[in-house]
């Protein structure tokens, strides 16, 4: 783990979003439907990376459903390589992206470079953010990484979506690993994020409803 500085007090933390690396878009976002109750919209393609993604939208927060649909762009790409390893033929989570509202904070506390992002809804409307962390997490040193929206008012959780129950966002995710190195990694935030030791992932998410909880994962 590298050095990490003491992240500002004005810095706000959430959870953003949760990936579920999936053998077939379509397939899994029926089967997330059918049963869970769970809509989802076509998200677009990873220019470069040989993935695309379905969102299903849950007001501030989401999931992404992501898929590998050009295996031979995926081979050149970190990302794309990272979701060869990782797609399931369930509803698995994979990987934990938390929102901060200062990109540039947060690559320094952790020593890294914010990079750059975008994709293309199939609307035509371009989304952009800022990535930081995601290499160590595609690289197999973290589960989890930092975004930073350009723009929060396109947020894909905002998007309008008819789901078949009452639901609200991502009330808790569960993520083993190193206890310390993830605290640290995660930073001085009260999330509703716990941490287990164990091999490194993402091991559970609950989504909070009008009635019992949807839990996706072991």
């Amino acid at each position: 783990m590298r050095a990490e500085s003491r992240r500002s007090r004005l810095t706000t933390v959430a959870i953003d979003h949760v990936i579920l690396v999936v053998a077939d878009l379509d397939a899994a976002a029926e089967v997330l439907e059918r049963d869970h109750g769970l809509s989802s919209l076509p998200g677009g393609r990873h220019t470069g990376h040989g993935t695309a993604n379905r969102i299903t939208p849950l007001g501030d927060s989401y999931l992404e459903l992501m898929g590998v649909v050009d295996a031979v762009e995926a081979e050149t790409s970190p990302m794309g390589r990272w979701a060869l390893a990782h797609r399931q033929q369930g509803l698995i989570p994979a990987g934990l992206c938390l929102r901060t509202d200062d990109a540039s904070a947060e690559a320094a506390r952790l020593g890294v470079t914010a990079a750059a992002m975008s994709r293309v809804r199939p609307d035509g409307v371009v989304l952009s953010w800022r990535n930081v962390g995601a290499d160590d997490m595609f690289a197999g040193r973290a589960p989890l990484f930092f975004i930073h929206w350009d723009d929060m008012a396109m947020h894909p959780g905002r998007a309008p979506v008819d789901h078949h129950r009452s639901v609200g966002g991502i009330e808790r995710v569960v993520v083993s690993g190193d206890p310390a190195a993830l605290s640290a990694r995660i930073g001085d935030q009260d999330l509703p994020v716990v941490l287990e030791t164990g091999p490194p992932g993402i091991r559970r998410v609950r989504i909070g409803t009008g009635a019992e909880s949807i839990l996706l994962g072991e």
